[in-house]
């Protein structure tokens, strides 16, 4: 289980390895190109329902902890899903990956 962590005094977003290296590939992208939007998320089952939504913005630290020592093989399609709705009105919508060509099997 991977970690967000935004800002320097927010508690650490827990976030599977495999889907975090995902968003990291969209939220660097848009930091990069100075853009400010949201990423919202529903809460694991341990943690019990609900969803959370953060603010992303270039002038504030983010980093990404991840659990396992080797990058996971990306799947392009989730990556492209993913930076849709990030430039859609209610930002990136952190979704499950669909399984197609490009994903590992």
């Amino acid at each position: 289980m991977g970690i967000l962590h935004y800002g320097t005094d927010s508690k650490p977003i827990h976030i599977a390895d495999r889907a975090l290296a995902h968003l990291k590939v969209v939220v660097v992208a848009k930091l990069r190109r100075q853009e400010s939007f949201t990423v919202s998320w529903q809460h694991p089952e341990e943690d019990g329902t609900g969803r959370s939504t953060i603010w992303l913005h270039p002038s504030i630290p983010v980093r990404f902890e991840f659990d396992e020592p080797n990058a996971p093989e990306l799947n392009r399609e989730w990556i492209e899903e993913l930076a849709q709705s990030a430039n859609a009105l209610g930002g990136i919508q952190l979704i499950s990956e669909h399984v197609g060509a490009d994903a590992e099997a």
